[in-house]
């Protein structure tokens, strides 16, 4: 059995589950990187998260497994069982979603911690993780919990919150076809009912377990009533799947040794290095202009501009996508750093004042800080002028307040 953390935890999370589940099955935790002591490497998305855990199986030689994850840990998961259905048996998805809040939301998360650190995150976490009465009840949990923020590696938990962003298999659930339990705990505000309920609604035969008393980290908060489900759930489905290679062991009634688990490793193989990406086509410069100007721009201000489009400017409109965003914007000659860099000193040149408050806050989503914004336009001012720059100071300034802001 692979289990899977959640952002910003450790495999350690799952500790009150192992003594019982070992007993039935040969465990492998793993962290995230950056997790945990897990060498810094920072990955790009869900998919290359399973990339990695895969390369990581099949060098110890697992080939068919079953599966539980939390949160990200489970979008892992689920993502493994669409791309790779016949590695995986059985599936728990634990407090998870087919998709986590909104892109933006994510990606501002990433604004804050690459600008104030990780102490915002680690702050908030109790209250996004545990109920109320467990958190006065359980001071040292929660002590732990966010030491366990608070030693994540900045540049990864903004990589996993970037992966977050751009996850979404609403479309695609109906073709995950291992069976399937959906866990989260009743009073979960991140992950809870509600995106439960999508992903039982999508996935075929897919069962709901509502753990009262629990929030996110329901493993941590009810252990007993995650270990109980979890057994039922494994046991069951690995008897239904005959062509399982995982064996399915007798339930223990007495006590006994228990069966030796995989040994945790620190990190998930590094990926093999992806072939080379395929230039758009001309049909599909729309599509992936709409993509990135989202990515950059976010959700809220391309859906601003396409509502106030008509039959006027909408033209205009899939012209900027299909050109500026899909072919330009797209092209692998500078990363987005630059061109979030050469697009703030173009708007302060030609005095387009208009377009700098949305291409500062894509400056900030593209990684740069707010003092390497300030050396932009300090630069700006050597060279377009004072005035210019001091305009541009005004309005980058309140974009920045407002995106750097931690959380209450």
């Amino acid at each position: 059995m692979v289990i899977g953390p959640s952002l910003g935890t450790t495999w350690h999370m799952w500790d009150r589950q192992i003594p019982e589940l070992s007993q039935h099955w040969r465990i492998f935790r793993y962290d995230l990187p950056g997790h945990g002591g897990a060498p810094a490497h920072a990955a790009a998305s869900v998919a290359e998260l399973g990339d990695r855990l895969l390369a990581t199986l099949d060098g110890l030689g697992v080939q068919r497994f079953g599966y539980a994850g939390c949160s990200i840990g489970g979008a892992v998961g689920a993502d493994l069982a669409l791309r790779h259905p016949h590695r995986v048996a059985s599936l728990a998805l634990v407090a998870s979603s087919p998709r986590f809040g909104t892109a933006d939301e994510f990606r501002q998360r990433g604004v804050i911690v690459r600008t104030n650190g990780l102490e915002p995150m680690a702050r908030t976490a109790p209250e996004r993780w545990f109920t109320p009465g467990f958190a006065a009840a359980q001071p040292a949990i929660v002590e732990w919990a966010v030491q366990m923020v608070r030693t994540t590696d900045p540049g990864c938990y903004i990589a996993a919150c970037e992966a977050l962003a751009a996850f979404d298999i609403r479309g695609a659930l109906g073709r995950i076809g291992v069976p399937t339990l959906v866990l989260v705990g009743a009073e979960d505000q991140v992950t809870g009912p509600a995106e439960a309920r999508t992903l039982v609604a999508g996935i075929p035969d897919a069962r709901l377990a509502l753990v009262p008393g629990a929030s996110h980290l329901a493993p941590v908060e009810q252990p007993a009533a995650v270990s109980d489900l979890l057994l039922m759930h494994f046991s069951t489905a690995w008897q239904q799947d005959t062509s399982a290679a995982i064996p399915v062991l007798p339930h223990i009634t007495a006590p006994a040794a228990p069966s030796t688990p995989f040994v945790p490793v620190a990190e998930i193989a590094p990926a093999a290095a992806a072939p080379d990406a395929v230039a758009p086509t001309p049909d599909d410069r729309y599509e992936q202009g709409t993509k990135v100007r989202r990515e950059v721009l976010g959700d809220a201000h391309v859906d601003a501009v396409n509502d106030t489009a008509d039959a006027f400017t909408e033209d205009f409109q899939e012209l900027v996508t299909r050109y500026a965003w899909g072919e330009v914007w797209s092209r692998d000659g500078l990363d987005r750093r630059t061109r979030s860099v050469i697009t703030l000193t173009a708007l302060v040149t030609s005095g387009h004042l208009e377009g700098l408050a949305a291409h500062t806050r894509a400056a900030l989503r593209n990684g740069l800080t707010p003092a390497e914004i300030k050396e932009v336009l300090l630069q700006t001012a050597v060279y377009c002028g004072i005035p210019a720059a001091g305009a541009a100071f005004a309005v980058a300034q309140k974009v920045i307040q407002e995106e750097t802001t931690p959380p209450a």
